[in-house]
């Protein structure tokens, strides 16, 4: 190391260190023998087909929700339209009784009786009752028959228990259910004499002025009147608290959509049900009608509902957008989502939900329900959300409606719930699964990050995986979610401010040794972290087992590749060209990345360089492992093994096996890899301050290879071997094998070319001629006359700090550039000319500062 007591005799072996560091050297030392790593993203696969859980799910078909299924408009339930808000209408006073086996001869007088010669009814044939209202009460009560049994003016609807002018909502729904009951099709057919008789025919005859008419239930006009007497019905129930303009706007505006709806159903126009369905939202949406704000909802819910079974995409949609926003719940909701589901199956679907808007009604489940209750529905939705994510289009909207704030309150609900053990729920984690993947594609686009970062989703996202960590699903998506975002700065240290996630990732990797996609991912996350945060080195480190863990791994996958390799070899499979790197190449790439950016921290690197297992494994690697079969792996083990060997003292396994290392680093030497001779340089250039590594260098004709880098013309690659030569240059006998091979000329050339761009390159030249002239009585002899000539001009022009400075630099990077101009080269360089010239070596001494 050069010292001040001698300027003029002391070999360079190592950078010129001062007592505060600056910028500039912090930087340059890392460039010395340091270096953080980074590795490729590990590649996710796109799932061909759209299900709630995709071929690489942990779980099985008989322990997940289905994703395909059959639904209907009977899947639906009717109570649930029944209105929130509005006065219930209280119950008839009149509750017909059937007679009983005592009292059947006795004649009920609010109702006539059949004959005695009446034939039976045939029980198997069920029609329901309610047929009469079929009509309006204007058309019964018109009835002469009617009129002759009852008398006019009577108030029949108080008489005759099917006909109700008020019927509340609880009797609609009673009546629905009525129709499973048993029914005898009982028609009233009055007669002169007064009596009725039963008949099993279920036509209803009834007498007006025209004539007798038979009506037909099976015909498309008895249908048709049929549903206009529903409709009827429905206008004549009104909610107490409805208000006149409440009322008016029904019958104007919002009826006349609904008789045209079952209007165009007969008529199987889907066209007009689309349109009217468009129509209808509008309407609804422009009389403040949306939610739970419409007094007659339910009618306008069981008019949607019987749509369903239409099967229309294009309709199915429209419908689950207008009967989303009427806010529906229970299993209407369930059914409602899994509709649009199933709808978003198909990608081609995709197109369809890009033009209803659906982004935002979706969310708004997320937002308005609970999630506890609903979460099976929530499942279904999410599913959806997840599905259209993977469109790039529909993704970018998802991220304008809030997708990530939404989806991230979600998360925090239902971790909050998980805090209760009996609120735990297979469908919570079902529904965690969805959501998590829809993370991780919003994570994908870069204007989701301050979304991440400012609703604190990152220590979320580790409090999740901790308190799923028995869900591989659910662990495996958050673990894309962090990979994704720890490439980045911002969110990279946002993690790494996570004092709790270090010891949730470690938990991972001794639970989910054995699922590469998953310890690939976290094993790549905290090589992301420990690249750009001495803190986080520091404190994975300082787990307790973390390094033990780290490298169990690291045997368990070396041992898996070297069973691949050799059955490829026992098979004469030789690859071909440039390969990805098999899954279990990846976990081996990333777990060694980490390792070279653990060792950057003093502390680390000295206990790691310390650590026989490591360094051990770490070899095992260049000895069975060629940088053609995979290599990023060598390249990467080369850095962590070139990190280690900075550390050099009496416990350092790499200072012990210096020879053997020196050895593995020859044939990579011999490689056309190009980063593989560069990382196998740096090393010797910290082993050959060790007089045997030098011996075996110029034995090995390795110093040809160093002097031949020198015409790269590649920073990175001279600053590497001027390394090497100036550990060579303080042996004589290695000083005249560098000067045959050409390189002091090389070293001249490289000062000329490359060290006005590069100051710590340039005062790494000087240091280099500095060690070939250590001798004052052969200086000449190594140096030459004409290198001679050309340094001296060179130096006395790059010590002019105007001429040396005035480059066309980009302004950031002007104060860095000085700095290193006066720290790493002036120094060296003045002391240098000044050898030079006191020695009168063969030209007068140049003009120029010392």
């Amino acid at each position: 190391m050069y010292s001040s007591r001698d300027k003029t005799s002391d070999p360079f072996y190592k950078p010129h260190n001062t007592a505060q560091k600056t910028s500039a050297e912090i930087i340059n030392e890392a460039r010395n023998s340091l270096r953080t790593l980074k590795t490729r993203r590990p590649f996710t696969p796109r799932e061909d087909q759209r299900k709630l859980f995709g071929p690489l799910s942990s779980r099985t078909s008989d322990n997940r929700p289905p994703s395909s299924f059959s639904l209907h408009s009977c899947s639906f339930e009717s109570p649930d339209s029944r209105p929130v808000s509005g006065t219930r209408l209280s119950p008839l006073p009149h509750k017909p009784k059937l007679p009983s086996s005592e009292t059947e001869e006795k004649v009920i007088l609010s109702a006539p009786q059949p004959p005695l010669h009446a034939v039976q009814p045939k029980r198997s044939c069920r029609t329901r009752t309610r047929l009469l209202i079929a009509t309006s009460h204007e058309s019964v009560l018109a009835d002469p028959s009617i009129q002759q049994v009852y008398g006019k003016g009577s108030k029949i609807s108080k008489q005759i228990p099917f006909i109700k002018e008020d019927a509340s909502e609880q009797d609609i729904a009673s009546d629905n259910n009525f129709a499973d009951q048993p029914s005898s099709n009982i028609v009233c057919k009055p007669e002169a004499q007064g009596r009725a008789e039963v008949t099993s025919n279920p036509t209803y005859k009834s007498r007006h002025a025209d004539g007798n008419q038979s009506i037909s239930p099976s015909s498309n006009e008895s249908k048709k009147a049929l549903h206009r007497g529903k409709i009827a019905e429905a206008e004549l129930t009104v909610d107490e608290s409805e208000t006149e303009w409440e009322r008016s706007y029904w019958n104007e505006n919002i009826l006349p959509i609904l008789q045209a709806l079952e209007a165009a159903q007969q008529d199987g126009n889907l066209e007009e049900l689309c349109s009217m369905c468009n129509k209808l939202w509008k309407t609804l949406n422009d009389g403040s009608m949306l939610g739970k704000r419409c007094k007659r909802r339910s009618h306008i819910l069981k008019s949607l509902y019987k749509l369903v079974d239409v099967g229309s995409d294009r309709l199915g949609l429209s419908l689950a957008k207008l009967i989303l926003e009427l806010r529906v719940s229970g299993k209407n909701l369930l059914n409602i989502c899994k509709l649009v589901f199933k709808i978003s199956r198909s990608d081609n679907n995709d197109c369809l939900f890009q033009k209803e808007n659906m982004m935002g009604v979706l969310l708004e489940v997320l937002q308005n329900e609970d999630a506890q209750a609903n979460s099976e529905a929530f499942l279904y939705c999410l599913g959806t959300i997840k599905f259209l994510s993977g469109n790039t289009l529909l993704l970018n909207e998802l991220l304008k409606k809030q997708a990530v704030e939404i989806l991230v309150e979600l998360m925090k609900q239902v971790i909050r719930l998980n805090t209760i053990p009996e609120n735990m729920t297979s469908n919570m984690c079902h529904l965690l699964v969805q959501l998590t993947a829809t993370l991780r594609n919003l994570a994908d686009i870069s204007q989701s990050r301050p979304k991440f970062l400012s609703t604190n989703a990152l220590m979320e996202l580790c409090i999740l995986l901790d308190y799923y960590i028995q869900d591989k699903d659910i662990c495996t998506n958050v673990s894309r979610i962090l990979s994704k975002l720890s490439l980045y700065h911002d969110c990279c240290m946002a993690l790494a401010d996570c004092s709790n996630c270090y010891g949730i990732f470690l938990s991972v990797l001794n639970k989910h040794s054995n699922k590469q996609d998953l310890l690939v991912r976290i094993v790549f996350t905290l090589g992301n972290l420990t690249a750009k945060s001495d803190m986080a080195r520091k404190q994975f480190y300082e787990l307790e087992g973390s390094i033990k863990a780290l490298l169990r791994l690291l045997d368990t996958y070396c041992n898996l590749d070297k069973k691949t390799q050799s059955a490829m070899s026992s098979a004469k499979q030789k690859p071909t060209g440039q390969k990805q790197p098999t899954e279990v190449e990846d976990v081996l790439i990333k777990i060694v990345s980490l390792l070279a950016n653990l060792s950057v921290h003093p502390k680390v690197g000295e206990g790691l360089a310390a650590d026989k297992n490591c360094v051990l494994h770490l070899m095992q690697i260049l000895e069975y492992k060629s940088i053609e079969d995979c290599e990023e792996l060598v390249i990467n083990t080369l850095a962590a093994i070139g990190n280690l060997s900075y550390y050099q003292n009496d416990s350092s396994i790499i200072t012990k096996r210096r020879m053997e290392i020196s050895n593995l680093l020859l044939q990579l030497m011999l490689s056309n890899n190009m980063e593989g001779i560069l990382e196998a340089t740096r090393i010797y250039g910290n082993l050959s301050q060790y007089q045997d590594v030098q011996d075996f260098i110029s034995e090995q004709n390795v110093y040809k290879f160093i002097v031949t880098l020198l015409d790269s013309g590649q920073q990175d690659v001279c600053f590497s071997a001027c390394g090497v030569l100036i550990n060579l240059a303080t042996d004589s006998n290695k000083k005249t094998l560098l000067k045959e091979e050409g390189a002091i000329k090389k070293l001249v050339e490289c000062l000329r070319d490359l060290g006005c761009s590069d100051w710590h390159l340039a005062g790494l030249v000087c240091k280099a001629f500095w060690n070939f002239m250590d001798n004052s009585t052969d200086a000449g002899l190594y140096l030459g006359l004409e290198e001679t000539n050309k340094l001296m001009e060179l130096l006395a022009t790059f010590l002019d700090g105007q001429i040396a400075l005035d480059c066309h630099w980009n302004v950031n990077l002007m104060d860095y550039q000085r700095e290193c101009w006066e720290i790493e080269f002036k120094p060296v360089a003045s002391l240098l000319l000044e050898k030079i010239r006191s020695h009168h070596l063969y030209l007068e001494p140049l003009p120029g500062p010392v």
